[in-house]
């Protein structure tokens, strides 16, 4: 092959391939940018909504104190000589049962006197008697009638008088003396929780000085403090025997879990709190120390114990309740309709510790969305979880 020959081959290889190089670049497709948007439906919990009439919870915190607490002390003075061995710190005594003995020798020897006098005074009203009748009968010999003062003097009237009059006062003088003579001995005036006492053997009393402490055993108040705008909603009974608000309390630190007692609204004391300018509300608990109770671990209440209070309130009539926590913002519910989100302000009848009542803006068959949602917005779209965590339906927009 002449040289010439091979240049013109070469040449026509080196064409060939810049023809095939220049068409695949000028059919080479160019890259666009596509912009697009996928809207994702929020994934949410809901609930339906239920009319239906309610008792809200009113909870409350308060203080345990006796409804009947005495000072016990002696109207008589004297020195100790007997003490019941109930009668101690903690003991429990019974209406009528002794607690106390003061010497009574001395009221004793009084009272003899005082009788001693009542039997001189009646032997002195008889002898006076007598008198007046032998008088009856001269005056009757006399045959002449006196002027009302003067036949009073013969018949001797103001001599009876003055006897029966002694006769009075020594009657009196003797109940006295036994009446002193029955306060020798100190007795509980109903059944009772012996909370202080202050004397013992041989002590030496004086009148009117402190014995013991005392609380009755049959009711315990909780004075338990309420918003006042919660009193309407109680049903405080205006005389015994009226219907009242039940109640449960707990003392959660002394209490396992769920142990309560059952109790009632008893009144209400018509003056705020100083602190807190709330309401007082005397919550009545019977049996408060169990001594009736079949149950050995039935919870007892102590005095100045810090106490939770649940009552009962009135009932609320063709409301809606939920969830303190599915009322939004501003008294606000979120409710899935047609597969969005709808952001519908309610009327809010009441609120308790768990749950609002509401009068109107919701109405029974919604579905109220339970999720929380970080950021959401009207109209947004939604689906709904099932049970098992799968979604019911998609919106998308």
């Amino acid at each position: 092959m002449s040289a010439r020959l091979t240049v013109f081959v070469c040449f026509l290889i080196l064409a060939s391939a810049g023809g095939v190089l220049a068409a695949i670049y000028l059919t080479e497709p160019e890259a666009e940018q596509v912009t697009a948007t996928k809207k994702s439906a929020m994934l949410v919990e809901v609930i339906t909504a239920e009319r239906g009439s309610f008792r809200p919870k009113i909870e409350a915190v308060g203080t345990v104190r006796p409804v009947r607490e005495v000072q016990l002390s002696p109207r008589i003075a004297g020195q100790v000589v007997g003490r019941a061995a109930a009668f101690e710190p903690g003991g429990f005594v019974r209406v009528g049962e002794e607690l106390v003995t003061i010497d009574p020798a001395d009221f004793e020897n009084v009272l003899a006197q005082r009788l001693a006098e009542l039997h001189q005074a009646e032997a002195d009203l008889s002898v006076e008697m007598g008198r007046q009748k032998v008088a009856e009968k001269d005056y009757a010999l006399l045959d002449q009638e006196l002027p009302e003062e003067q036949r009073a003097l013969v018949l001797r009237a103001p001599q009876l008088a003055t006897a029966r009059a002694q006769v009075e006062a020594a009657e009196a003088a003797v109940a006295q003396a036994e009446l002193d003579l029955q306060r020798t001995k100190i007795v509980a005036p109903f059944d009772a929780l012996i909370l202080e006492r202050h004397v013992d053997l041989g002590s030496q009393l004086s009148r009117g000085e402190a014995v013991g402490r005392l609380v009755g055993l049959d009711t315990y108040w909780v004075v338990a403090t309420v918003p006042r705008a919660q009193l309407r909603w109680l049903q405080i009974p205006s005389a015994p025997g009226q219907a009242a608000s039940p109640a449960t309390v707990r003392d959660a630190a002394a209490w396992p879990p769920g142990v309560r007692r059952e109790a009632r609204v008893d009144r209400v004391i018509g003056e705020l709190d100083a602190g807190t300018r709330l309401a007082r509300v005397l919550v009545a608990v019977e049996d408060p120390l169990a001594q009736n109770s079949t149950d050995a671990a039935a919870p007892r209440l102590m005095i100045g114990a810090f106490v939770e209070v649940s009552i009962e309130g009135r009932e609320v009539s063709n409301v809606v309740r939920l969830d303190r926590a599915y009322l939004r913002k501003e008294d606000t519910v979120w409710v899935h309709e047609d597969g969005v989100l709808r952001v519908r302000p309610v009327e809010v009848a009441f609120r308790d510790a768990q749950y609002v009542y509401l009068e109107a803006g919701l109405e029974a068959g919604e579905e109220v969305v339970i999720t929380d949602l970080s950021t959401f917005v009207d109209g947004a779209a939604l689906r709904i979880r099932s049970r098992d965590g799968e979604p019911l339906e998609e919106s998308s927009q």
